[in-house]
């Protein structure tokens, strides 16, 4: 069961493989590991206690962030993914970074955001500029509403940790032009990802 794997020099938390939504170019359709991970497929979600030893028993050097971002969405385990990252800032000074899809508040609608103080950055997956093409994109679960919790989310998260907007490059040049105005209007950054694969488009 990989929990931990390494991409580069970054070190990442795969705690789940539930995602409300399916992405046209997400890479779980596209192989079964990243980076250092020959599998993130889960037999089963990893527990508290079992993920805090196997971060007991690893090497962080030549790390420079550790980021959530797995086989799933973090928050699907949002008050798990908290608890994890509170122990990881207790045992080392690296930043910890979550990668959502912003919909945390449509898993579990009792989640406080206040809760991310823990993180250092939180990355939200824009996708698309507009609601149309994000469930087009995006094909969340939860339907048309997905777009503006999404939006929302990223701007309460403000609050809370540095958070920016990523959109992978695949969805072209006009959409990407909206969707860094889209940002600009949030004062949000907005980082686009190159997608080439398994082991580069992951960051």
């Amino acid at each position: 069961m990989t929990v931990f794997y390494t991409l580069g020099d970054k070190l990442y938390v795969n705690i789940t493989n539930r995602c409300p939504c399916a992405c046209v170019f997400c890479l779980r359709d596209s192989g079964k590991g990243v980076g250092s991970a020959e599998s993130l497929w889960l037999p089963r979600e990893p527990y508290l206690e079992e993920i805090k030893a196997e971060f007991d028993a690893m090497s962080l050097d030549g790390m420079t962030e550790i980021v959530f971002c797995g086989y799933g969405e973090p928050t699907e385990r949002a008050a798990l993914a908290v608890s994890v990252c509170e122990y990881v800032k207790s045992r080392c000074y690296l930043p910890v970074r979550l990668n959502t899809n912003g919909l945390v508040k449509l898993i579990n609608p009792d989640f406080e955001v206040s809760a991310l103080k823990s993180f250092d950055s939180v990355s939200v997956s824009l996708n698309a500029a507009d609601e149309a093409e994000y469930l087009r994109v995006t094909k969340p679960k939860f339907g048309a509403v997905s777009f503006t919790a999404m939006l929302d989310f990223a701007q309460e998260a403000k609050q809370f940790a540095e958070v920016c907007f990523t959109v992978v490059d695949v969805i072209g040049e006009k959409q990407i032009k909206k969707c860094r105005e889209l940002a600009e209007s949030m004062n949000i950054p907005l980082r686009v990802r190159h997608f080439v694969g398994n082991n580069e488009s992951y960051t």
